[in-house]
């Protein structure tokens, strides 16, 4: 039985935090976990590593990294330099991002639709998808300049920080929610109560506007605004939309008086379109079965 199945994404915790605690159980697949750990390691900033540097980041030793590492780059997941004797990931692993990228067909529904207000407003926009206490951005388009923060398919901010992350939060239901905040206090106590009320204020914002905004909490030259876009019930997959802007280009008061109802209208729009496709391909399967019912 997959034990995970049901599990939203939220409450799953990285390969590392399993691995930690999974030495009891006797399904559980070590050897796997471990190759996983060291690949989760490599990070922005850390694209570049050796054996010592994996072993002293995820904990594992040193012969068995060299193990994993050797058989990951057989494999085509990580790629050796010889010239520096340090690994980089290869570009197999982009091939385990694509089913997920390819199963969420309203990214090239919104896409276009996102372009046009990031150049609008000379910023980004972006979507994200809930993945335990951060976001993982799926889908992203940006104007020129955009400052220090470019946000790119597969990099991760934290939820708590950020817009992005308050309004996917926004979308789950009230258990989910709970469970959520749990786990964010338990991961980092000094952060979460430093940044409670804000979070917990981000989500009454878009309870009521529909929207919620985040004034550089993470990144002081970029402020944010984000709305919830909708949590999927059968994936159990919680999404959100940005909008982010150097702080320089905002006029008072501008980031909640135009900004912010501008990417609710956004998140609407994305939703109804959603909502008619989804319609569209259920209504020949209906129309099939009368048919077949009339037979």
């Amino acid at each position: 039985m997959d034990r995970t199945a049901a599990k939203p994404s939220h409450t799953l915790p990285s390969a590392a935090a399993t691995l930690a605690s999974s030495a009891d159980d006797a399904a559980f697949a070590t050897t796997l976990a471990k190759g996983l750990v060291v690949i989760e390691a490599f990070k922005a900033g850390s694209t570049l590593l050796g054996n010592l540097e994996l072993s002293r980041l995820t904990g594992i030793p040193r012969p068995t990294v060299a193990r994993l590492t050797h058989t990951l780059a057989e494999l085509g997941y990580l790629r050796y330099d010889s010239r520096l004797a340090k690994y980089r990931v290869g570009a197999r692993a982009l091939r385990m991002a694509h089913p997920l990228l390819a199963d969420m067909q309203f990214r090239q529904i919104a896409r276009p639709m996102m372009q046009e207000l990031a150049q609008s407003v000379r910023g980004t926009v972006s979507i994200g998808l809930l993945d335990g206490t951060s976001m993982i951005y799926v889908e992203t388009a940006r104007s020129g300049d955009v400052g220090p923060h470019v946000p790119d398919i597969g990099m991760p901010i934290p939820v708590v920080l950020t817009a992005m992350g308050r309004a996917a939060a926004a979308t789950l239901p009230a258990s989910d929610a709970t469970m959520l905040e749990q786990r964010i206090a338990s991961e980092d106590a000094e952060l979460w109560a430093a940044f409670r009320d804000s979070y917990r204020a981000g989500l009454a914002q878009c309870a009521s506007r529909g929207f919620c905004t985040c004034w550089g909490e993470y990144m002081a030259s970029i402020h944010a605004v984000a709305a919830p876009l909708f949590h999927m019930s059968e994936s159990r997959q919680s999404f959100s939309i940005n909008c982010g802007i150097p702080a320089f280009r905002l006029q008072p008061g501008q980031l909640e008086s135009e900004i912010g109802p501008r990417i609710a209208a956004l998140a609407d729009s994305i939703r109804a379109i959603v909502k008619q496709a989804a319609a569209s391909q259920t209504a020949p399967q209906k129309q099939k079965k009368i048919i077949g019912a009339r037979k």
